[in-house]
């Protein structure tokens, strides 16, 4: 397994983060997740722990003052598939040929998967969804 600079493995803030907030049950500023971890880490760290999760999709925050406050944007499983749509996107975003991608992507699926899509893709847009 991978491991950061500071001995971590890769990824592992991040988790930490996401639990801390997922049993909090409501925005946490940075300084209420770093009391929440403690471990010396720096508010820094913290701070831009949550700005990259936010930035990823996996998080929603709030002006509260000077700060904002941080919350997941439904249950666990709705932040790991954020993240997950996020790096689709990205990835997508990045290639020159769209049309080539999505169908080449929809052509790997299985027979479930594409039936699931194409379920997902036969029912109303929600707002939440967009």
């Amino acid at each position: 397994m991978a491991t950061s600079a500071s001995g971590r493995p890769r990824g592992a803030l991040e988790r930490q983060v996401l639990a801390c907030l997922g049993a909090a049950g409501r925005p946490l500023t940075p300084g209420e997740v770093l009391a929440d971890l403690g471990g010396g880490l720096a508010y820094t760290t913290v701070m831009t722990t949550l700005s990259r999760l936010h930035a990823k999709g996996a998080l929603t925050r709030e002006q509260t003052g000077r700060a904002y406050a941080y919350a997941l944007p439904g249950d666990q499983a709705d932040v790991g598939a954020s993240v997950t749509a996020h790096r689709m996107r990205r990835l997508l975003d990045a290639g020159e040929d769209r049309a080539g991608v999505l169908a080449r992507f929809v052509a790997n699926l299985s027979p479930e998967d594409e039936q699931l899509l194409a379920d997902l893709l036969a029912r109303p847009v929600r707002e939440a969804d967009r």
